[in-house]
Formats: structure tokens, C-alpha cells, sequence
């Protein structure tokens, strides 16, 4: 057990022994059935208290009446829910889950994709970083294109090791997961209704925050802060932005700060570094990098088409 409780995973072999099956076939990579993961009473109540890490990523497909928690929204399809994991991230059992019907449980160690192209672009499949309960939800069609993907991973794995093993291997892992970037992409457009009162919201958020000041107090806020407020992941939150307005949640605080500065500027007798301050930013030479990569021109150059 490490320390506060955390159990690591180090290996895909670990995890095999952790939930007491088999050594997998392949050192760095695994793939279970999810109905075979049901834990004995025994292990839950072993279980239940612990928090655990890994350092390997985890995708995961259940049933949607599965009982797990995925938040209190509406969702678009009650089939297959499908979730990611990344290394380092911190889960804990839920002892209200029910066991799914159906699904996988892929886990791979990095080492495997290191030496692929998929090693340096894994990270910008964002999904990694989403919180639970935004999942990806699957129609029937969907679920059946990712299963099927699953399940030539599976093939290969039976077959001896060689070296066109890893190749394979990954290039079926890069497949499941350019598949769930386009299935993703779906679901923003299908919520598109709660997405744009997501949108809306953040907005709101954001001229309530500096209407009251708080950036005095606060400095100038986070994405993250906001997310907490509309209870999205911060990347997540980010994604739904992008693909409902271009922007991420940063370029909405910053044309924010921007449109209030512009109104000092063209109105007001302040200083450039007076605004700045005003505007929650410790350095003044931070506002005027931000004003010029926005605008293209610096705060005093703006000031000047106003000045009689």
C-alpha cells in the first residue's frame, strides 16, 4: 500500500494478479472481459476504502444500466458506456456499481506505444482527461465498430509473439481510439441544445466574476475554476467550447479581459499599467503581451485612435 492509501499499479502483470487472474500473454498489454471482473464480497469490502493509481491506460466499455455513476444528465443512448483512463489518475471503487452485462477492460503499458507514432500523439487525445460522468455514450452501431476493434487486439494476443506483434497491436489501439475521437465529436454535436446553455453559462460566469470584482481578490481566474462551476473536467469543458465556438475556455476569459480593457482604454485617463492592475494581472507587461497577441497592436497603439 503506498502512502494515503493509494495502491498502485505499476504493470499490466500487477494488475492481473491485483483482481487475481492470470498472467496476461503479453507483458504489456491485456485485455478482460468485464464480466469476469466481478469481485467477491471479500474483495470489495477489501476494496472499497482504497483509492488506486496506475501507470498504465485503461479503456473501458459497460453496459449503460450498469448503475455506475455518470453524473445527472440526460444522455442521448442507454447502450454501451466507454471510459478513459490515463496513467496517474486517482479512482476509488463505488460499492453502489452494479455488474455491466457485457464489455472489456483494455489496459496497455506506455513502454508498448513508446516507439510508435501513437506514443507522442496519445496525449492529445483528450479524453484521457475527462472526468466519469462525461463518458462517452454509444449507440448500438458505434459499440459494435469498437467491439470488433477489441476483438482483433484479442486475436492477435492468442497468437505467438513476433515481430510484427507490437505493430499489430498498436495500430488496432490507435483504430479504437481515432474511432472514439470521431464518437466523441457525435455526442458534442447531439447535445448540442445543453452544450450552447453550457456556453451561456460560462459566459454568464465570466461577467459575473469580474462585474463583483473578484479578480481584485483572486487574480485573473483559471479555465479550471470555471469548469468547477458548470461541474465539467476543465479539458472537457474546454472541448465542448471549441466545437460549439472555436474557442477554448481560456480565449473566453481572455476576449473578456480584452472587451473591458478596450473600454479603459478608449474611455478612461488610467495608465497602461493602472489597467492592468484593475484588471487583476500582478505583472503589466503580462496585459499588454495578451492585448497585443489579441489584437495585434499594443494598448498604447489602441489608446491613440481615441486621443483628440
Amino acid at each position: 500500500m503506498g502512502e494515503n492509501n493509494i495502491f498502485r499499479i505499476k504493470s499490466v502483470t500487477q494488475f492481473y494478479e491485483a483482481i487475481g487472474k492470470e498472467r496476461p500473454s503479453h507483458p504489456l498489454i491485456g485485455v478482460l472481459d468485464v464480466t469476469d471482473l466481478e469481485m467477491s464480497d471479500e474483495q470489495a469490502e477489501m476494496y472499497k476504502a482504497i483509492k488506486m493509481t496506475s501507470d498504465l491506460y485503461s479503456i473501458i466499455l459497460k453496459d449503460g444500466s450498469c448503475g455506475m455513476q455518470y453524473g445527472r444528465n440526460k444522455y442521448d443512448f442507454e447502450e454501451g458506456v466507454l471510459q478513459f483512463i490515463a496513467p496517474n489518475q486517482i479512482v476509488s471503487s463505488n460499492d453502489s456499481q452494479t455488474p455491466s452485462s457485457y464489455g472489456f477492460f483494455l489496459v496497455f503499458h506506455p513502454d508498448l506505444i513508446r516507439n510508435f507514432d501513437l506514443g507522442k500523439r496519445i496525449k492529445k487525445y483528450n479524453f484521457f482527461n475527462y472526468g466519469v460522468h462525461e463518458a462517452l455514450h454509444l449507440s448500438k452501431k458505434e459499440e459494435n465498430t469498437l467491439i470488433e476493434t477489441v476483438n482483433n487486439i484479442k486475436e492477435e494476443l492468442r497468437m505467438n509473439i513476433d515481430k510484427h506483434s507490437q505493430e499489430v497491436l498498436v495500430t488496432n489501439i490507435q483504430l479504437l481510439l481515432n474511432y472514439s475521437q470521431r464518437f466523441y465529436e457525435r455526442q458534442f454535436i447531439t447535445r448540442t441544445n445543453s452544450s450552447s446553455d453550457v456556453v451561456s453559462k460560462v459566459e454568464e460566469l465570466i461577467q459575473e466574476f469580474y462585474a463583483q470584482k473578484l479578480h481584485l481578490q483572486q487574480g485573473t481566474p483559471s479555465p479550471e475554476y470555471f469548469a468547477k462551476k458548470v461541474n465539467y473536467s476543465n479539458t472537457y469543458l474546454s472541448d465542448l467550447l471549441k466545437k460549439e465556438t472555436g474557442k477554448s475556455t481560456k480565449d473566453h476569459i481572455d476576449e473578456h479581459i480584452i472587451e473591458l480593457a478596450k473600454v479603459d482604454l478608449a474611455q478612461s485617463e488610467k495608465t497602461i499599467n493602472e489597467i492592468a492592475y484593475d484588471l487583476g494581472f500582478n505583472y503589466p507587461h503580462y496585459f499588454s503581451r495578451l492585448f497585443k497577441k489579441k489584437t495585434g497592436e499594443s494598448p498604447n497603439v489602441y489608446r491613440s485612435q481615441f486621443l483628440n
